[in-house]
């Protein structure tokens, strides 16, 4: 029986570890994000890239904003050019992120994508901070 999943044949193992390896050194979800933030991780700057009055509503706690068009490298020199960068916009419906990891790039920083954004976070159950600085008010302190 013909089906949409099986009709095109899945990868090889080789394959699909040397796919999947390559896609956890660009990408890292929310629980990762959070679990590490939680336990006090300070090897990589969570960046939010959305515009500044969506990070003053809400935004992962610790995250420093930094809206994608404005990530040069007179402000990215403030970190030591080893430092790794998670970036994060809206959720999957967004490009932001993106946006930022290619300026990144460019500028020679580590990065990644937190995977889900905003709305990955709100999946999880996370709380927000808000407000205009990274803090760790949550969203129900805040309310």
């Amino acid at each position: 029986m013909s089906n949409n999943v099986t009709s095109v044949a899945a990868a090889t193992a080789n394959e699909a570890e040397a796919h999947f390896a390559k896609r956890l050194t660009l990408e890292t979800d929310c629980w990762d994000v959070h679990d590490a933030l939680s336990r006090g991780a300070t090897d990589f700057v969570v960046l939010d890239v959305r515009g500044d009055s969506s990070y003053e509503a809400g935004h992962v706690p610790g995250a420093v904003s930094l809206p994608h068009c404005k990530i040069t490298e007179s402000r990215m020199s403030e970190w030591p050019p080893e430092m790794t960068f998670v970036v994060y916009c809206a959720g999957p419906h967004c490009n932001g992120a993106n946006k930022a990891a290619v300026r990144l790039a460019r500028l020679g920083r580590p990065v990644k994508e937190m995977i889900g954004g905003m709305t990955g976070w709100a999946d999880e159950g996370f709380d927000f901070a808000r407000g205009s600085e990274p803090g760790s008010l949550s969203a129900t302190e805040a309310a």
